[in-house]
């Protein structure tokens, strides 16, 4: 049995065969401003767009995009079988409030903010528990991004109980350029590496004032404004703006508050167009502007009204993200297909069809263990109590970047060192392919986990038995053709083996298991 057999479609119940495995017969149509906009600029390059996609392409695509989780047999079974109208919707708004929410979208900041206890970071355990466990509540609550950042900016106090203040930790050293650079790359998308000596420099002077100082608690250090290092002796930076404009600081005042009204003021496009981009780069696979943390001139949006018409909404939405996820997901744009209908060289950048993407390495992990109930093992340069992961916690709730497994390192989860998203990787490789193929890790998953087996040979009925087994690992009902296959290698499979053991490794070896589609 290939992996080819095993990677079509098909509709809700299981006697309807549908247009295609993986779209719809719906075409991309106008129905808002982000169809009008990406068809506009199709029509012009005469690129034809994929195909909507089908209900359960969308149903598995929207759970590990917005909940990085699988959804469960139930859960598919429960969707495919609607019919109302707005069901992809109403499915979205289910989502967007579950924890896991907050739990993924926790993830991804963390690899921006540099969630890490040890080198180069070297923030600590108490503290980094403190800040993932700030970010993930500010996520949860739905905290504006203006405030979100402003905390970051200009909080001061103990890392341990101001957790916001380990932004500033959270860099390789402490020179005013240095946080200058972080700042910029995180909430501009700025690679401020390529500005000028000057222009960094009048950036740098808003975060010339910062002080750090220890306590008697092991770790704990104090970030405050210290207004005496303006008269420290050393030649005062001049503060200007990144758009040009200089600002004469005044004397006890904490310059990072400047910059924080500068940076989230409604007029504002810096804050708005980075975080509109992100988001999109995040459900999309690729941002307008590519790399979503090099905003530059000479690196101009492929859709630059898509992307003007993102920024206004979120100034619009008074910086409440989850409506940007919202207006993004429910778009027909995120619903194409990633069957292609064009070879254009521009088709990709254009978003003519929903990218295919290898899983997040810790989306991977939680997936196989959600599919088996089995667990997994991570370990830490720092000992016990500090880094205690308990067998059942998630990868995509793990708060520090220092805890890892063997899984985690090979599948390309990010070291969390620069801040970049470039720094997660992946693209796939010889020795992963092998790892699912042939590891012990995860044929011991699939042996021993409790859920397969327990499926497997509860059930009395072999064909329900291959129904749970599709509807757990590939979210969809299999189709005739594999119905037919699948009965065929439960008739004659290996004496002494569970073949519906391996019909769930071939599954779960299959590049529709392993992408994001």
């Amino acid at each position: 049995m290939t992996s080819s057999d095993l990677c079509s479609s098909d509709c809700a119940a299981p006697d309807e065969v549908p247009f295609s495995p993986y779209e719809s017969r719906e075409e991309l149509a106008p129905r808002g401003r982000i169809e009008a906009l990406v068809l506009q600029r199709l029509k012009s390059l005469g690129i034809q767009p994929a195909r909507l996609c089908s209900d359960e392409v969308f149903l598995r695509r929207v759970y590990l995009d917005v909940i990085g989780t699988l959804p469960s047999s139930r859960e598919a079974r429960q969707f495919l079988q609607e019919r109302s109208p707005d069901r992809r919707a109403k499915l979205i708004d289910r989502l967007l409030e579950r924890e896991e929410f907050a739990e993924y979208r926790a993830l991804k900041w963390c690899d921006l903010l540099r969630v890490k206890s040890e080198f180069p970071i070297n923030l600590w355990p108490n503290a980094v528990q403190a800040y993932h466990r700030w970010i993930r509540d500010s996520i949860r609550s739905n905290v504006p991004y203006t405030r979100f950042v402003r905390e970051l900016l200009t909080s001061s106090g103990s890392n341990f109980r101001v957790p916001p203040v380990n932004f500033y930790r959270a860099v390789q050293n402490r020179q005013p350029q240095t946080i200058a650079r972080a700042v910029a790359l995180t909430f501009m998308g700025c690679r401020a590496e390529k500005w000028s000596a000057e222009r960094l420099n009048g950036m740098a002077a808003f975060f010339s004032q910062i002080g750090f100082k220890s306590t008697g608690e092991w770790k704990e250090e104090i970030v405050f404004f210290d207004p005496q290092k303006a008269h420290s002796g050393a030649k005062p930076l001049t503060a200007v703006f990144p758009d040009g404009k200089p600002v004469r600081l005044s004397p006890g005042r904490d310059p990072r508050e400047v910059f924080a009204d500068w940076l989230t003021a409604p007029g504002n496009p810096w804050l708005a167009r980075c975080i509109a981009n992100r988001i999109w780069y995040w459900l999309l696979g690729r941002g307008i502007v590519h790399e979503p943390d090099d905003i530059r001139p000479d690196n101009p949006p492929s859709n630059p009204e898509l992307l003007a018409y993102l920024e206004r909404e979120v100034i619009a939405a008074r910086y409440d993200l989850k409506q940007i996820f919202r207006l993004i997901l429910n778009s027909g744009v995120y619903q194409l297909s990633s069957v292609a209908r064009s070879s254009h060289p521009q088709a990709a950048a254009q978003f003519a069809r929903y990218p295919l993407r290898r899983l997040d390495a810790e989306v991977l992990i939680d997936a196989l263990n959600q599919i088996t109930g089995a667990t997994e093992e991570y370990s830490s340069p720092i000992p016990e109590p500090f880094t205690f992961i308990p067998p059942e916690k998630r990868s995509i709730s793990l708060a520090d970047g220092s805890i890892t497994s063997a899984f985690l390192e090979m599948f390309g989860r990010p070291p969390r060192d620069t801040g970049m998203e470039s720094e997660r990787n992946n693209q796939p490789t010889a020795a992963q392919r092998l790892h699912l193929l042939n590891s012990s890790h995860i044929q011991r998953k699939i042996e021993r986990g409790p859920y397969l087996t327990g499926q497997t040979r509860s059930s009395r009925n072999p064909q329900a038995a291959i129904e749970e087994l599709y509807l757990t690992i590939l979210s969809r009902f299999p189709t005739p053709e594999e119905r037919k296959i699948t009965a065929e290698y439960l008739r004659t499979g290996a004496a002494g083996r569970d073949s519906a053991l391996d019909i769930a490794w071939a599954l779960i070896n299959s590049a529709e298991f392993l992408y994001r589609h």
